[in-house]
């Protein structure tokens, strides 16, 4: 036995008394169709994750030069609260630029919440049977048309398992996502997902959606063509943490766009949305944060 081998076998029985497994293999990947499974169950919109919640929104708006330098920058810090029926979620506006909101501007905003939240529980009171059965269709309608935006994200990309990342300490598995030639989506959000490609990073042991990252490949029509044209290049990212142990939610989300407005500004822009300090909505949750400093 040469000094090489006898070096080598001394090692391995060191990594076997240590109990460290000696030359380890990296754990096999998931099989790709069941994992992909298990994901399509859970995913969910933004909007769907934060409903019953309270949250702090802080986002920076930026406009950026043709080099893609910030000439001017906005930071809104908000308390976001659940929606009501056929409305927005409400948003507390509470600084601005690092300037906390006056208290008489924060009390208009909650009396005009008030008087919402007031019409809104005479209008229940007035309530037949026929408008909830009104509503529960309006609400099936919504549930049916997130699972259509679901099925035609499966129809429209081919999806590639990649390898396996490391997120804030969570073990994910990434796939690329390359948009399929020939696909007919059947929804509006199905059609914009035909100009972006990018990749997903999925929590290995929850099936849950932890990091987006999307780029558009061509020029993207938004509001039937006439609002605006997203161009080539232009960037989206989102990303997902999990709060107290129990539900991934939303961390942050940021574009990079150049685009044309109405067919005739041309605009780069870009924005950060970090969200915070998530407090579950019951009717006794009361505005509690501090005001940022």
């Amino acid at each position: 036995m040469d000094y090489s081998t006898t070096v080598r076998a001394h090692l391995i029985l060191l990594l076997a008394l240590l109990g460290v497994p000696a030359l380890a293999q990296e754990r096999p990947l998931p099989e790709a169709e069941a994992f992909l499974g298990q994901v399509r169950q859970r995913l969910q919109t933004d909007e769907q994750r934060q409903s019953g919640y309270v949250y702090l929104e802080t986002r920076r708006d930026l406009k950026l030069d043709k080099s893609g330098k910030p000439t001017r920058e906005t930071v809104r810090v908000s308390e976001r609260y659940p929606r009501l029926p056929g409305e927005a979620r409400w948003s507390r506006l509470i600084s601005e630029n690092g300037k906390p909101v006056p208290p008489a501007e924060l009390d208009k905003q909650d009396r005009e919440r008030q008087k919402k939240v007031l019409e809104y529980v005479r209008k229940l009171e007035k309530q037949t049977d026929k408008d909830r059965e009104e509503q529960a269709r309006e609400l099936e309608k919504e549930r049916r048309e997130s699972e259509a935006t679901v099925e035609d994200a499966f129809r429209v990309y081919d999806i590639r398992m990649l390898g396996r990342e490391a997120i804030e300490g969570h073990d994910t598995i990434v796939f690329s996502l390359t948009p399929r030639r020939g696909v007919k989506p059947r929804t509006g959000e199905g059609k914009m997902l035909q100009h972006l490609a990018g990749k997903a990073w999925i929590s290995e042991s929850d099936y849950e959606l932890v990091r987006l990252e999307v780029e558009a490949l061509d020029t993207v029509s938004i509001g039937f063509g006439l609002f605006a044209r997203i161009h080539a290049g232009s960037r989206l990212a989102f990303q997902r943490r999990k709060v107290n142990g129990e539900e991934w939610l939303p961390a942050s989300a940021s574009y990079t766009v150049s685009a044309r407005m109405m067919l005739l500004i041309s605009v780069r822009v870009a924005a950060v949305s970090e969200f915070s300090d998530y407090r579950k909505f019951t009717v006794e949750t009361e505005t509690a944060y501090d005001r940022p400093k």
